[in-house]
């Protein structure tokens, strides 16, 4: 078994992969390397020079065509939007500035608040045809999705390429497909937070994928879009599995905002496979399911 490594996205990435390709291991990198600077160049806000952030500072009116990556994870983005009734929102942007967690120095003043959340909301957003317009003050903000969306890429670039076994990690959202080398398949403990007492759960991603979303790892960096604020409900963190990363990191978050009952509820109508640790563990009936 191989394994290729780096950073990105102000985090790390690793690959372990059966080697089934004529391709080298540089040539598997580069390609990833490839893969990871080309979603970023358009969706990363920390970049000045992203399609993002053009975007985010064009004049009320303009439009923009979205090219495939994009396209794809603004849909996952508002297809959780809407299935969780905007708890989950992509257009965050000058909100997270604020708040202190954007690539923008926070704004002082009072009134630049509720200019924020006035010019928030994801159904400001025209989007029809592969296009979005600008509204007019809305910067996107695709943190919650762009991070699994990469880890999809990876994984269906190196496919493309030949290979049919590996874990794709990045920042702890993985993607497991085929089996190890001993023909077992690619085993790995889902994230918890420190502090609190929870039995283990090892699953196995074989053709799935996992996403954790937890306040623990940089403090309370989440925000509600109902009210702007960082949320305050007591949820540790929330691990999906689904078949693809970007909509468990989509759920992940969205759940985490919900709250514990709230997030089990709509885990429960939405069919995912989900773990919310707060005061206590709860699992939907998917993932228990999966267990068995």
């Amino acid at each position: 078994m191989a394994l290729l490594s780096g950073e990105t996205m102000g985090t790390f990435w690793s690959v372990r992969y059966v080697a089934t390709t004529g391709l080298s291991s540089s040539a598997l990198g580069a390609a990833i390397a490839e893969t990871l600077d080309h979603i970023i160049s358009e969706m990363s806000q920390w970049r000045a020079d992203s399609l993002i952030s053009a975007f985010n500072r064009a004049p009320q009116g303009t439009e923009l065509r979205l090219p495939p990556d994009f396209r794809t994870v603004l849909d996952v983005a508002l297809d959780v939007a809407r299935r969780s009734d905007g708890a989950f929102d992509p257009t965050l942007g000058r909100l997270v500035d604020i708040a202190g967690f954007g690539p923008a120095a926070p704004e002082d003043g009072s009134a630049s608040f509720p200019e924020a959340v006035q010019c928030a909301g994801w159904k400001r957003l025209p989007y029809a045809g592969g296009r979005i317009v600008q509204p007019g003050g809305l910067a996107l903000d695709l943190s919650g999705v762009a991070k699994g969306h990469a880890v999809d890429a990876v994984t269906d670039r190196l496919a493309q390429d030949g290979v049919a076994h590996m874990l794709v990690e990045i920042g702890g959202e993985l993607v497991g497909r085929g089996v190890r080398p001993d023909g077992q398949p690619w085993w790995v403990d889902l994230e918890a937070p420190p502090g609190i007492a929870v039995p283990p759960l090892r699953i196995a991603l074989h053709g799935m994928a996992v996403a954790t979303s937890g306040n623990y790892r940089r403090g309370n960096h989440m925000l509600d879009p109902a009210t702007g604020s960082p949320i305050v409900n007591g949820v540790r963190s929330v691990s999906i599995l689904h078949d693809r990363a970007a909509y468990a990191d989509a759920w992940a978050t969205a759940l985490t905002v919900l709250g514990p009952e709230a997030g089990l509820r709509l885990a429960e109508r939405e069919g995912l496979a989900a773990r919310i640790i707060a005061d206590q563990e709860h699992l939907s009936a998917a993932l228990r399911e999966m267990l068995e």
